[in-house]
């Protein structure tokens, strides 16, 4: 009796904490890295997952924002800018879906809840508002990914990982060159 008992309280608990889990959508960003958690073996190649599925999240939040700027802005340079996030994250995304999937590596299917928290506060402004706000965070952004990218490039262990990382930094030491020429302009 006690056996049949305890089978139904259990059963019961694995429900209701199924049942719990569903109503919350979990952060696409956290799902992929507990994927490759639990497939990888290594703590090296845990970091070198955990920087590729940054880097995705960060990648799909340019393109993103790349395609607001096209729409909310009203300086051209920020739309033309907001255009090139596009093409050049677009790229860069595609790339490193493709390593990705030869590593093994499951990368985030949509924003994660921080990146999509400043998308959702970005496409609340337009015209002047958000072209200040955009290429403000443009150059923060794009130091942080540069010193991200930098530390992967030295310290990946996978090779391809590694040059992958670093031949993409000139690209984002491009964009933050040109997000500070706007940023100028724009005060």
């Amino acid at each position: 009796m006690k056996k049949i008992a305890l089978s139904i309280l259990m059963a019961a608990t694995v429900v209701a904490f199924t049942n719990c889990n569903n109503t919350k959508t979990e952060d696409s960003k956290e799902v992929a890295e507990e994927q490759n958690e639990a497939k990888l073996d290594t703590t090296a190649l845990e970091d070198d997952s955990e920087f590729a599925v940054a880097a995705a999240d960060g990648g799909m939040m340019e393109v993103q924002l790349g395609e607001l700027a096209k729409t909310n802005a009203a300086s051209a340079d920020v739309k033309k800018f907001g255009a090139m996030m596009v093409t050049d994250h677009s790229k860069a995304n595609d790339e490193l879906k493709a390593l990705a999937a030869q590593k093994n590596i499951t990368l985030p299917a949509m924003l994660s809840d921080d990146k999509q928290k400043k998308y959702d506060d970005l496409a609340k402004k337009k015209g002047k508002d958000f072209d200040k706000a955009y290429i403000s965070f443009m150059v923060d952004d794009h130091k942080e990914d540069i010193s991200e990218f930098e530390e992967a490039a030295k310290d990946a262990k996978d090779p391809d990982v590694k040059a992958w990382a670093g031949g993409k930094v000139p690209t984002l030491k491009h964009h933050l060159e040109m997000a500070e020429a706007i940023d100028k302009k724009t005060k």
